[in-house]
Formats: C-alpha cells, sequence, structure tokens
C-alpha cells in the first residue's frame, strides 16, 4: 500500500479511467522511454530522465526538434502509425509531452507497446465538453458553459450566461488561441463567425471573476501512490503564461485545498504520468477548475532548480512505476517565459555580468534549441530562485527584456 499527498491509502494496482484494473509495470532504469513529440518537454523530461539511466526515442515531424537534439529521434507525422510501429519497437513504455497526439495512434500504441497514459485520458482532455464532463464527474467545480452548435444558440447562452463569457473551440487553441471574449449582445454574431469557419465544435463559458490563477501539478504513479507540487500563482499576457510565482500569495487553507482537489482529480482520472491542473481563484473564494493537461506544463517549470524532484523526474518515475521523489519547494522561486521577442534581450544579459544574479535573486536560464523564433513562441524560460518573490518580480522589470503591460 502507498499513501498519496492527500493522505488516502492505494493498492498497487493501477486504475484506469473507467475502473478497470490495469496491470502496473516496473521499468527499470536502462530502458528506453518513447516520446510522442519533439518539443521543449520531451527535451527537458529526456535530460531528467537521463540521469536515472533511461535512453529516450523522440517520434516528432520536425528534423532536430528540441527533444531530437538530446536524444534519439524518430521524424515522421504524428499520424504515421509505421512510424508509431517503429516508436514501439525501440522502446520499453510510451508517453506523450502534448495532448494533441492523435488519438488513433494512441490507440495502437496502446496495443502494441506499454503506454500507462492510456489513449482514454487523451480522448477526454483533447475535447474541452469532455473535459468539463469529467471534472464535474470528479466533483470539481466549473464555470457554467453549453455546447454551441448556432448562432442562435450562441445567443441563448449569452443570454443565460450573462457577459462577459468567452467562446472556445472545444478542440485545439492553446496560449490564447482558438478563443474569443463576447462582452456584449452585440459581439455574439462576430464571435460565432470567427470560431466557426474553424469547423471545431464549440462551447461557450461564463467568465469567472477570479482573484488569481494558480494551477498544481499533481503526479500518479503506475502503482497508484500520488503526489501534488505547491501550486504556482500564474500571471498571463495577451493569453499566454509570463511568469509563475511560488508560493504562490494566496491563503494557505486555499493553497492546501487547491492540491487536494488535484490529486482528487487525478485519481479520478485514472491519470498515470503527471497531471496539471490550472483553476481559477475566485471572488467568492471558489476554486474553478479551467482544465487539465496530462502532462508536464509550462507552470511547472519552477521545479527544476527550486524543488528536491522536478516535475520531469516525477513524471519519469510515474510512468515507470519508480517510488515518486519527494515535491518539496526548496527555496521561492518566479518562473518567467522567454518568448521570439525576448529571446534577444536575454542572450545579451546571458552574456553580462548580471546573469550570475545576486544574494536575492539567482537566474536559471533554459533555451529550447527551437530553429525558428517568432514573436509569441516559447523559447525558452528563467528560473529565478530567491529569498523573496517580490524580488525576483523586480528583477525581471528592472531587466528591460519583458515590457509591462
Amino acid at each position: 500500500m502507498t499513501e498519496g499527498a492527500n493522505g488516502m491509502k492505494r493498492s498497487g494496482a493501477e486504475f484506469g479511467a473507467e475502473g478497470a484494473r490495469k496491470e502496473a509495470r516496473m521499468i527499470e532504469p536502462g530502458a528506453a522511454i518513447g516520446v510522442l513529440g519533439g518539443g521543449q518537454l520531451g527535451r527537458m523530461m529526456a535530460l531528467a530522465g537521463a540521469p536515472l539511466g533511461y535512453r529516450f526515442v523522440a517520434l516528432d515531424p520536425a528534423p532536430e526538434a528540441p527533444c531530437g537534439q538530446v536524444a534519439a529521434q524518430i521524424v515522421a507525422a504524428y499520424s504515421d502509425k509505421d512510424a508509431a510501429a517503429e516508436l514501439a519497437e525501440r522502446t520499453d513504455v510510451i508517453t506523450y509531452e502534448f495532448e494533441n497526439v492523435d488519438a488513433e495512434v494512441a490507440a495502437l500504441l496502446e496495443e502494441r507497446s506499454y503506454v500507462p497514459q492510456g489513449s482514454r485520458l487523451l480522448y477526454t482532455t483533447q475535447h474541452r465538453l469532455r473535459e468539463k464532463a469529467a471534472l464535474e464527474a470528479a466533483g470539481a467545480t466549473v464555470a457554467p458553459y453549453a455546447e454551441v452548435k448556432s448562432e442562435a444558440e450562441l445567443d441563448a447562452a449569452v443570454k443565460r450566461l450573462g457577459t462577459p463569457c468567452v467562446l472556445k473551440t472545444a478542440t485545439g487553441g492553446y496560449d490564447g488561441k482558438g478563443q474569443v471574449v463576447v462582452r456584449d449582445g452585440s459581439e455574439v454574431a462576430s464571435a460565432y463567425a470567427e470560431l466557426a469557419v474553424t469547423g471545431a465544435e464549440l462551447v461557450v463559458e461564463q467568465f469567472v471573476k477570479f482573484q488569481c490563477e494558480i494551477s498544481v501539478i499533481a503526479a500518479r504513479s503506475s502503482s497508484g501512490e500520488t503526489s501534488t507540487f505547491p501550486p504556482a500563482e500564474n500571471i498571463h499576457r495577451r493569453g499566454i503564461l509570463h511568469a509563475s510565482i511560488v508560493p504562490a500569495r494566496v491563503p494557505a487553507d486555499v493553497l492546501a485545498e487547491a492540491e487536494r482537489l488535484a490529486a482528487r482529480i487525478a485519481e479520478s482520472l485514472g491519470a498515470v504520468g503527471l497531471l496539471a491542473v490550472e483553476m481559477f481563484y475566485g471572488r467568492d473564494g471558489v476554486l474553478y477548475v479551467n482544465e487539465v493537461a496530462p502532462r508536464p506544463h509550462n507552470s511547472g517549470h519552477y521545479t527544476m532548480e527550486a524543488c528536491t524532484t522536478s516535475q520531469f523526474e516525477q513524471h519519469v518515475r510515474a510512468i515507470c512505476g519508480l517510488p515518486l521523489g519527494s515535491p518539496e519547494l526548496r527555496t521561492p522561486v518566479v518562473m518567467v517565459n522567454v518568448l521570439g521577442e525576448h529571446l534577444a534581450g536575454v542572450h545579451k544579459l546571458m552574456l553580462s555580468p548580471e546573469s550570475a544574479g545576486t544574494e536575492a535573486v539567482r537566474p536559471k536560464l533554459h533555451l529550447y534549441g527551437k530553429a525558428e523564433t517568432k514573436a509569441g513562441r516559447k523559447m525558452g524560460h528563467i528560473n529565478l530562485l530567491c529569498g523573496d518573490t517580490a524580488d525576483a518580480l523586480a528583477w525581471i522589470e528592472s531587466a528591460g527584456i519583458w515590457p509591462s503591460e
């Protein structure tokens, strides 16, 4: 028996999303881990897993993808079933680093290989309506929402939910893409026209009046052991995560409840590996779950230097059936993202004496090796280790690289 962060005893067997019992395996060091996706999350996963003795093979269509620079890579489309079969042949366990993987390929791999995360959770989290239903079944509170199939349905839903509200595509969309804010009834037609052209199913959500946004990275191993990292307070700019502050500036009882909620959702969904749970801390004191991601998450990058175990090592431990590491926070930290428009300034900064930091703030740079630099594209991040997060936030402002908005 093992005890998770929420104190619940769990047996050594894994429970799937439908409550079905599946055989858990321990994947020993020396084995090869296959990664669907070759982006920065796979790269950092490989860098964290290598010291544990694991080898990595990524499948990604981009030659010399970020993960492929530090691990073996199969260059092929995610929908290429022959490439998926090769990945299964060359590895002992398979994981994915982003949720927009072809669900059919994931299901095929589940038949031919060991995919402890399974395809069911991927199927659920790829679709906002399915995801919301699963979250409600887990006992989480979500913002009131409605499925939208026509402009008339959107108009009726907006009148019922009130404004402002947010129209979103049910599939795809990230970093603010695939969504439109409807501020009053006059914007219904234009909002529907903008997203209906995508051909995706649509969902409209009531806008939550919140004090701040927080997220919790929960880990659940194939043996059923659970653990949660300290919640991060997240600041977004233009729909993209700008910074994560840990400890979050939220009452301690709210943070504890956020961890309990994340662990409960991970167990209810039968997650294996990491599950990032994004929440709004409402002005009414309620925690509203916005969405979940079954993988390492941008808001968990702070764990790389600030916690005893990073989220990437924890993910490897979880899918391989190893005991989970300690999620203890060793130092306050602020993680700040480096987008394409920040890259030149960051390069200049890191070549200067200021890159060594001070006694108050110690910067740790992580660049992802992406071939093409674009505005709004995540090119890296900096973890600012500090004694007081106010000092780290002041460092970001004084650096002049991230203009205030």
